[in-house]
């Protein structure tokens, strides 16, 4: 099990860099987009191919749910998934025309397309909390992540210029704690006083299988982190000329991320066991409990809002902390970066 941890905690890596170096590389493929109307099929269904951030698993339930029970094409929808994996970078497959939707899996990346100048927007976030978590050994002194000043993190490279920014502004740590992580639990089981960085839905799961204790976790998102993730992301120019099918994309979405968290979400599991041969029911129950304990898909603003929701309150208040701590320009147009036009009951 420690071993396919470490396999998901590389995954962290490659996603949280956010794609910067191969975002500039994927602007120059998108700059240049005139019309791309989606293709459709013999039954007359718009063919879309989505491309998902890692290999399949619960995090991304609620679209294989849809695929699973029809909600795609109910809606005049021929829907691939195509399946993320080591080496493969979803800004690249949208700006070679490999995939017409991507999925974003923080709100790094959407900002790194505008200041790459992609013409590429977040259309939708499913998760309204970003899984992003800090975890530490059992100790009655800790209650809130304010009470990790001084503790060495175990911290991927990637992460200095992510997470650890909002965490140095709210809480004073300093770069002086960063300890160099290697995708290895071993030094974090090693050092009762150290802190890993970790996703909610995997690995606490995979300590509390290996290690045989239940670790400390904390959930950023919980202490004001606001970084969507789980976005839909849209080159502009097919949203343009596939407005109609791009909303029921997102509206059919919905549909599955409810029915895989609130209804029976076997239909879902079934396909992500087929495309992912190493995921196992156990890994998956308890991550998408997580979800829902959690209310990572249906809190914050889509409580109010309907799931999906994005606000501009949430955009500007991740951009002010980024754009402070020197990652964006302050100039930066970060309206840029998404659009609510295509969520239901929008247009």
């Amino acid at each position: 099990m420690i071993h396919r941890g470490n396999r998901l905690l590389s995954r962290r890596r490659a996603l949280l860099a956010g794609g910067a170096a191969v975002v500039a590389g994927a602007a120059l493929g998108l700059r240049g987009c005139g019309r791309s109307e989606a293709p459709v099929d013999e039954q007359g269904r718009v063919r879309l191919r989505f491309a998902t951030d890692w290999r399949a698993q619960a995090e991304q339930g609620g679209f294989y749910q849809a695929l699973a029970t029809g909600a795609y094409e109910k809606r005049g929808l021929n829907v691939q998934i195509v399946q993320g994996g080591p080496g493969v970078n979803v800004p690249q497959l949208l700006a070679s025309g490999a995939v017409e939707l991507g999925m974003g899996s923080n709100s790094f990346i959407p900002m790194n397309l505008v200041a790459a100048g992609a013409p590429v927007k977040a259309v939708a976030a499913f998760f309204q909390k970003d899984p992003q978590v800090l975890i530490a050994h059992p100790d009655p002194a800790l209650e809130t992540i304010a009470d990790l000043k001084g503790r060495p993190f175990l911290l991927a490279d990637a992460s200095i210029n992510a997470f650890w920014v909002w965490l140095k502004a709210k809480y004073g740590f300093t770069d002086d704690q960063v300890r160099k992580y290697t995708f290895n639990l071993a030094p974090f089981l090693a050092d009762e006083r150290a802190v890993q960085q970790g996703y909610l839905t995997s690995e606490p799961y995979t300590i509390e299988q290996e290690a045989g204790f239940e670790p400390k976790v904390f959930l950023l998102a919980d202490e004001g982190y606001p970084s969507y993730a789980a976005m839909v992301l849209a080159p502009n120019a097919f949203a343009r000329d596939n407005a109609t099918a791009l909303r029921s994309f997102i509206a059919a979405s919905a549909e599955g991320w409810r029915d895989y968290l609130r209804g029976d979400p076997a239909p879902g599991d079934a396909l992500i066991r087929r495309d992912n041969p190493e995921m196992t029911q156990a890994i998956l129950d308890q991550a998408r409990q997580k979800l829902r304990d959690n209310a990572i898909v249906d809190g914050g603003d889509a409580a109010l809002y309907g799931l999906g929701a994005m606000t501009p309150d949430r955009w500007q208040a991740f951009f002010d902390v980024t754009s402070q701590a020197g990652v964006f320009d302050p100039g930066l147009n970060w309206r840029e970066a998404f659009t609510d036009n295509y969520l239901p009951g929008r247009g």
